[in-house]
């Protein structure tokens, strides 16, 4: 694999970090801390991967804004209570560390906010081998391209020489959007089921395996 790339950018949540029960279970318990109807966990684990605001709507359609105000509070005191403990999957530091080594540019495409990645990359110390990222505070919601073009115009990179790794349906929309080519992985938030149909160029089913894929020769 690494003569085709010169920039990797990855997923955060699913794809590097092992989050998805943590965050189904952080907005399932909101909705029911605010008072909206019980929402069904699979439910919640298939908008991982949205923005926050996008989120919400694609669950419970136009709420009132105060309303909609008041989830998003719940679920961020809740995601927050558990973040520091969110691992991530095994092989996943080691693999970015030796990419970096390697000379590959590195960068994060995230539905997450600016606060939540920040902490995330302190917490898991791998902050300094990423060059650039880039999440829904500074960029419209996946699967829109515009952190992929902000990326690889910021690195310098053409989207043929760029690759998109994530683990939901937005992630490999939002490559195709870009024009970049994007691999799956299906230990996240969503199945192999419905990742199968974008076109990806390569899907993997456990970490180790897309680790050695990424540093073959």
């Amino acid at each position: 694999m690494s003569k085709q790339f010169d920039l990797i950018v990855w997923d955060w949540d699913g794809t590097l970090a092992d989050s998805t029960g943590m965050i189904t279970s952080a907005l399932v318990d909101a909705a029911e801390q605010v008072g909206l109807p019980i929402l069904d966990p699979a439910a919640a684990r298939s908008i991982i991967g949205l923005g926050l605001k996008e989120s919400i709507h694609a669950l419970f359609g136009d709420l009132p804004a105060e309303k909609a105000q008041a989830l998003a509070r719940q679920y961020t005191a809740n995601y927050y209570a558990g973040e520091a403990q969110i691992p991530l999957f095994a092989g996943a530091k080691e693999t970015i560390i030796e990419l970096n080594r390697r000379g590959f540019k590195l960068a994060v495409a995230t539905g997450k906010g600016r606060r939540g990645l920040n902490l995330a990359l302190e917490h898991c110390g791998l902050a300094p081998y990423f060059h650039a990222t880039k999440t829904v505070d500074e960029c419209f919601s996946k699967p829109h391209p515009q952190m992929l073009d902000e990326l690889m115009d910021e690195l310098i990179v053409r989207p043929e020489r760029t690759l998109m790794i994530g683990d939901t349906s937005y992630d490999l929309q939002m490559a195709s959007n870009a024009r970049v080519p994007a691999a799956a992985v299906t230990f996240g938030a969503q199945s192999r089921d419905k990742l199968l149909g974008y076109n990806s160029i390569a899907m993997f089913d456990d970490f180790k395996d897309l680790s050695a894929w990424l540093l073959s020769v």
